[in-house]
């Protein structure tokens, strides 16, 4: 007979989000590509496509405990490494000529591209959390040299794929690392002490930088050797409506598409405002457009419930390396989020961040529902308490993270 009181495989509380989030997204995508834009269904079935992809992903990884996914860390952050040197070198040239960024590479034979920084973010984030774990192990009482010392392996470990994704250039996902770095260095333990000092200095360096572009930019261009084109976002952000008919239009479009959609929106299907690559980036606007303030806000909800049933796992399980990932797939989450959504409202710069599990794009789809995955092996693997090392006896954690 069945044990009644064994773990299930499957946290309703995560995945019944996710799959609502992810009927909003096809449905979404059905409207803007066949009402909209009088499209076929081509768009929306490859999508259904990588949903099934993903989420056979994400149900394969419920079998994986700590223990294999410590041991694989390495060989799969390696490998990532390789998969953002080979976009570098052979990349899809029709989309790099179109898009001006080497960030896809094709799949032989089927047509189909695939962007691979999608698929470095979830070995990034576990080898940040073997980092910190190891060293938390090691040295159990934090001083101003092993936190310095950590806060130097963060930072060896996170330079190799923030400097290629820079290169393809992706400023966006670069901006996606490093707000995945900065939340699990606020989790490691490493002192406010130090912390704090290094958070006013960005804090400062970006005012500056912001402050040069609007008004010492003759400075940043003939002395530090900027281009007059990079500065474009930060103006487009500033001062939206300077340039509607050029770099600004598509913000500006999609401020429209949004304030007329008013309380209700207009209706499934319908849109009166045009919106570039109103499928993918500026989803939130035809969502906003056809459903109005109420459906946003519902989104906006589900999006909450997700995140807050996330950090739940944080709290339930007693896996220092387990912690660690749950944040680093939070951070991910939310930068993504607050990102997509604020870009669309004015609130951020504009950048090529697609809203989690709605927007269109399957690498990204993929990426997503790998950390879910994830989220939920570490809730259902968690009673066994190991401490993820090559020993079990010798990585047994009972308390937070930095003590046995």
């Amino acid at each position: 007979m069945k044990n009644s009181r064994s773990p299930q495989r499957i946290d309703y509380s995560i995945i019944f989000p996710v799959l609502i989030l992810c009927i909003i997204g096809i449905v979404t995508l059905y409207a803007t590509t066949v009402h909209i834009q009088g499209e076929d269904l081509t768009v929306t079935l490859r999508q259904l496509g990588w949903l099934v992809i993903g989420a056979v992903a994400a149900g394969l990884l419920l079998l994986v405990d700590s223990e294999k996914l410590w041991k694989a860390t390495p060989y799969v952050y390696g490998f990532a490494l390789l998969l953002l040197i080979a976009t570098l070198l052979f990349y899809d040239r029709q989309l790099a000529a179109s898009a001006g960024a080497r960030r896809w590479i094709s799949i032989p034979g089927i047509g189909m591209t695939i962007q691979s920084t999608e698929f470095v973010k979830i070995p990034f984030i576990l080898m940040l959390s073997k980092v910190v774990t190891e060293h938390n192990h090691k040295y159990k009482i934090h001083t101003n040299k092993s936190d310095f010392f950590l806060l130097g392996k963060i930072i060896l470990y996170t330079a190799p794929p923030l400097f290629l994704v820079l290169m393809q250039p992706d400023l966006g996902t670069g901006l996606a690392f490093a707000a995945i770095a900065a939340g699990i260095v606020l989790l490691s333990g490493i002192r406010w002490r130090i912390l704090l000092p290094i958070i006013i200095f960005i804090l400062v360096f970006g005012v500056g930088f912001v402050l040069l572009v609007i008004y010492q930019r003759d400075f940043l261009v003939d002395v530090l050797g900027f281009h007059e084109y990079q500065f474009r976002r930060i103006d487009t952000w500033l001062n939206p409506h300077q340039d509607m008919s050029s770099y600004s239009y598509q913000v500006t479009q999609a401020f429209k598409a949004i304030g007329s959609g008013g309380i209700i929106g207009k209706g499934f299907g319908v849109s009166e405002v045009y919106v570039p690559v109103r499928e993918s980036d500026m989803i939130i606007a035809s969502i906003a457009e056809m459903f109005g303030f109420v459906g946003t806000s519902i989104v906006i909800f589900v999006y909450f419930l997700l995140i807050y049933n996330m950090v739940k796992v944080i709290f339930d399980i007693r896996n220092e390396f387990y912690s660690y990932i749950a944040t680093g797939i939070i951070m991910m989450i939310v930068f993504h989020i607050l990102e997509n959504i604020g870009m669309n409202i004015g609130l951020m710069p504009l950048t090529g961040i697609p809203l989690p599990f709605i927007s269109q794009g399957g690498s990204a789809l993929v990426g997503n529902l790998l950390g879910v995955g994830l989220i939920m092996s570490m809730k259902f693997h968690h009673k066994s308490h190991y401490y993820s090392g090559e020993r079990r006896s010798r990585y047994r954690l009972k308390n937070r993270p930095g003590k046995e």
